[in-house]
């Protein structure tokens, strides 16, 4: 069982290790970088958009607030002439009763006045504690959408600096290639296809070559080589013609000359006579010169 579970663990590795290793070359290819680089920018531009609807929203509903303070203060604003209407209207009953609480208070008119005078005080109040709550909103709603604004326009920038990295990626890394394989080819850890290719070609070369020369050799093309090895063989014959011809030889014959040999008796008379003919000469010389 170990051996199997580290047999499991080893192809697992082998496996992980090559998925890992063409993971790595498949994220370093130019275009999958750029696909990767087009796929954050579109996220940032929905997160953008979607933030900008959000700011949009609570700017609305500011507005809304705004529009609804401004109802609620014409509103107070009657209110407070309606009180005091009712008020002035109370005061000339009281003046009619010359101050009589009670008379006044039984007038049915004050009575009425009287009633009025509460409900638009505390209608009133009602509407200016709702404008006081909403200008609170009103307040707190702008500072947050200026802080969101902020946001946008950082979010924006990073939206540009990481279009802006796009392109510098993209250019370092196919650099990077481009050093990583001139580096390789320097010291000789990679060959260039070209390379290849030319060692190709000269193989090519000496097989055509190869080819040639068995075809000349099978096909009789050597003609003017055995024209030549021939004509050799006959110009070494003439030259030793020649040269037997000046040494007596027969060229006709093996071994015999055209001269006469001498017979050794008459060989020595021969030698004597010149010699003599040398001495004869040589005592001549000396008289010449003397009487000169």
């Amino acid at each position: 069982m170990g051996a199997i579970s580290r047999y499991i663990r080893a192809a697992w590795y082998f496996i992980t290790g090559r998925i890992n290793k063409a993971t790595d070359a498949l994220n370093t290819n130019p275009n999958v970088i750029k696909a990767n680089f087009d796929n954050i920018i579109a996220n940032k531009k929905a997160n953008i958009a979607e933030y900008q609807e959000a700011i949009a929203g609570k700017i609305v509903q500011r507005e809304e607030k705004v529009a609804k303070v401004k109802v609620l203060t014409t509103e107070s604003e009657k209110l407070e002439k309606l009180k005091a209407g009712a008020l002035i209207l109370a005061k000339k009953i009281v003046a009619k009763y010359n101050g009589d609480k009670a008379a006044t208070a039984a007038d049915p008119e004050y009575i009425r006045c009287q009633t009025a005078f509460k409900d638009y005080s505390s209608t009133l109040a009602e509407k200016t504690a709702r404008i006081t709550e909403l200008t609170a909103d009103i307040e707190r709603t702008s500072k947050e959408v200026e802080a969101h604004k902020s946001q946008i326009q950082t979010l924006m920038r990073d939206l540009e600096n990481v279009k802006s990295e796009k392109n510098d990626t993209v250019a370092d890394i196919l650099g990077a290639k481009e050093e990583a394989k001139i580096n390789n080819m320097l010291n000789g850890l990679a060959q260039d296809r070209s390379g290849e290719e030319l060692e190709a070609m000269r193989q090519l070369r000496q097989k055509a070559k190869a080819s040639a020369q068995v075809g000349r050799e099978l096909g009789g093309l050597n003609i003017n080589k055995t024209e030549n090895d021939f004509l050799d063989v006959l110009n070494q014959q003439e030259t030793n013609s020649e040269f037997d011809e000046l040494m007596g030889f027969d060229p006709a014959t093996t071994g015999t000359t055209t001269a006469p040999v001498a017979e050794p008796d008459e060989l020595e008379k021969t030698i004597e006579a010149e010699l003599a003919k040398a001495k004869t000469e040589t005592a001549k010389t000396p008289e010449a010169a003397t009487s000169n």
